[in-house]
């Protein structure tokens, strides 16, 4: 997949922060490394909302329905 553009800057600093590239994981289709992910590889995603968000911060479906839990009240 294609990872999201950002500007130089910000690829750098999510780099620096997080000590992975975003951009190599998401070319490699590989979900982010621990602890922000799992880092394994990336199987199908639920719907085009999840495959986009995938392009941006490369989560993987599963990692993403850790972090991004539906409120069910």
């Amino acid at each position: 997949m294609k990872p999201s553009d950002k500007s130089p800057e910000l690829e750098a600093e999510i780099t620096r922060v997080f000590e992975h590239d975003r951009r190599s994981c998401i070319e490699a289709n590989r979900c982010v490394p621990p602890p922000i992910g799992c880092g394994q590889p990336v199987a199908g995603f639920r719907d085009e909302a999840s495959r986009k968000e995938y392009t941006i911060s490369g989560l993987c479906q599963d990692c993403q329905d850790k972090i991004w839990v539906e409120d069910t009240l």
